[in-house]
């Protein structure tokens, strides 16, 4: 969060507003990974004969986390650049 967007609001307050937005992006980060773990390994464990993953899981799930990141990464890019376009609409200056 911009320090700038708090200004005017009692230290308390913006205290408050600071430690939920923390908290929103720990929990945001978890859901992220805990998404990524289910979803690559539904997609690449295929059993359990062995107490390690098979070279070919082991590749499936490098592939797997390598391309959720990186769709994470682009989707993040998209909304700073839709997120920049809707301040200039507004006519407020770029953070």
């Amino acid at each position: 969060m911009d320090p700038s967007q708090l200004a005017g609001i009692p230290p308390e307050d913006e205290r408050k507003m600071t430690a939920m937005v923390e908290s929103m992006q720990v929990r945001d980060s978890l859901r992220m990974y805990n998404s990524l773990v289910e979803k690559c390994f539904s997609n690449c464990v295929q059993s359990f004969r062995r107490k390690d993953l098979e070279k070919d899981e082991e590749r499936c799930v490098t592939k797997c986390c390598e391309k959720f990141l990186k769709h994470s990464a682009r989707v993040s890019l998209r909304f700073a650049e839709l997120n920049q376009q809707t301040m200039e609409q507004m006519g407020a200056p770029p953070s």
